[in-house]
């Protein structure tokens, strides 16, 4: 894997946000053969930053910045991961599939503008505070590595664990 450098942490989440979006675009001008494989990486991106953020960065600026922007965060991040693992156990055949990745790039695209809104959004708020964002680039990183490694090994990840909602079955 090559290796990309991030200034800090939020860098790296903003270069994840950009790569969702590509796959986003790539979704929608897809084949319908192309599908699931973009489908699948972009919930698998998309497991991988909401771990980062939920395990290292958002504990992090607990007390630190707003507590109404995090627990928003929380529970955005539930209402994709809904999504995200009902795509991943389906497949493209399935009635409302094409629906249900568009709607989770509704909520993905709602989600990061708000953590990157110039003055009251999350990272907005991270910068002021005293939290060291490099240390936490540096155990984001590894972190995504870990996961990342996992998924090339052939594993899969784990379905996305609900934060703030009782798992639905």
């Amino acid at each position: 894997m090559a290796t990309e450098t991030f200034t800090d942490a939020i860098a790296l989440l903003k270069a994840d946000h950009r790569k969702v979006e590509t796959l986003f675009e790539k979704f929608e001008s897809a084949s319908d053969g192309s599908k699931q494989a973009i489908a699948e990486k972009i919930c698998n991106e998309l497991k991988i930053h909401t771990m980062l953020e939920e395990e290292i960065f958002y504990p992090a600026l607990e007390g630190k910045i707003e507590e109404g922007t995090l627990s928003e965060a929380y529970v955005e991040h539930d209402g994709a991961k809904v999504l995200v693992n009902d795509i991943m156990a389906g497949g493209p055949d399935d009635q409302f599939y094409d629906s249900k990745v568009k709607v989770l790039s509704e909520e993905i695209e709602h989600h990061v503008k708000e953590e990157e809104a110039q003055v009251e959004g999350m990272f907005a708020q991270a910068r002021e505070t005293d939290v060291d964002l490099v240390a936490l680039r540096d155990a984001m990183l590894a972190r995504k590595e870990e996961l990342m490694a996992q998924i090339e090994n052939g594993g899969e990840l784990p379905p996305a664990q609900m934060a703030t909602m009782p798992a639905l079955n």
